[in-house]
């Protein structure tokens, strides 16, 4: 069994590093402002999908031959970093009006739910955004065994138990930011007259994003 006060040193980080702002934080609050609290939420569910996809992964290996092969790093790194790239310049370039502008996202959100950025894409974009991170994985594989104990039989089940538990604590963090970018959009004026710029700003952090993974160097390389 896990040491109880390790497990609640791993709960506490777990949350501190999902409180940290990144692509992920930044994908849930763009939905949030532009489609409302359940989008964001949405968003939130689908980048976990993501994490789960990267435990079960690392799980099988795969996280260990990303760590060990220079060539099957730098494949999936380029196309994370590709992927994040297309959807800054998506942002970037967005119309101002339509259901692509943040700003008439907003006011339509207000006036007919109805319209919402279709929660599926939603769902997939965040799904998406994590599983093409490569580091996402070599993360997992760096920061979950540390709460392993060497003498533990099943350590690949220890490591898929605290993977899933550090996923699913992530999940009120994520609802949470998405809950402050929807009370943001609903009480702050300068943040609904600054709407249209969202897109241009999101996509421009989106591409900064994916240039810095473009140009990171493989753990330990």
């Amino acid at each position: 069994m896990i040491d109880t006060h390790q497990l609640l040193v791993f709960i506490a980080a777990g949350w501190l590093l999902n409180l940290t702002p990144g692509p992920d934080v930044l994908y849930i609050v763009t939905n949030a402002l532009k489609s409302g609290v359940r989008a964001g939420i949405v968003a939130g569910l689908g980048i976990t999908a993501g994490c789960f996809v990267h435990i079960a992964a690392a799980a099988v290996g795969v996280g260990a031959l990303l760590a060990a092969s220079a060539t099957a790093f730098t494949a999936l790194k380029w196309l994370g970093a590709a992927y994040l790239v297309w959807m800054g310049v998506r942002m970037l370039f967005a119309k101002a009006s339509g259901d692509t502008g943040s700003g008439a996202a907003l006011a339509a959100a207000r006036a007919a739910p109805a319209v919402h950025a279709p929660l599926k894409r939603v769902f997939l974009g965040g799904f998406w955004t994590n599983v093409l991170n490569p580091k996402a994985a070599i993360f997992f594989l760096a920061f979950v065994p540390q709460f392993i104990a060497p003498d533990m039989q099943n350590k690949a089940l220890a490591f898929v138990l605290l993977g899933v538990l550090f996923n699913v604590n992530a999940i009120p963090v994520n609802a949470g930011w998405a809950l402050a970018a929807g009370w943001m959009a609903r009480r702050g004026g300068m943040v609904q007259k600054s709407m249209q710029w969202l897109d241009r700003v999101a996509g421009a952090m989106f591409i900064g994003f994916g240039i810095r993974l473009a140009l990171s160097e493989r753990p330990g390389a």
